[in-house]
């Protein structure tokens, strides 16, 4: 079993090897290639792992990576302005004060409507 192991290790290291020689430095992401070389030497099975993982450019035909480079966003269509308000913060708070005394006027309209329809009702 162990005879196995170390046969695998070493095929995966040996493959990782002539893709990390063979592959332009342009394909090669985040370390130098020497460096990468160095890893998968001393970290024979690990190095590899991460080799693949990490250290090669896939291309569009073959393996979809998820990139650690940030992709800038596809463009979206532009949703209109949200629209601004051009009046002074005292203006607004004038403008409120005058919506709430509105309100208040009303209410009391209203109460004196329904007051004033029961004082009927028990005048007849």
């Amino acid at each position: 079993m162990a005879l196995i192991f170390s046969l695998l290790t070493f095929v995966v290291m040996l493959v990782a090897l002539i893709d990390i020689i063979r592959r332009d430095d342009s394909q090669i992401k985040h370390l130098p290639k020497i460096f990468w070389i160095i890893l998968v030497i001393l970290l024979p099975l690990a190095g590899a792992i991460i080799w693949f993982l990490l250290g090669r450019e896939y291309e569009s035909d073959g393996v979809n990576m998820p990139r650690m480079r940030r992709e800038r966003p596809a463009a979206q269509p532009q949703l209109p302005a949200p629209m601004s308000d051009s009046r002074s913060t005292e203006q607004q708070i004038a403008d409120l004060d005058r919506e709430i005394e509105e309100w208040r006027l009303r209410a009391e309209i209203e109460k004196r409507r329904r007051e004033g329809g029961t004082a009927e009702s028990d005048g007849a």
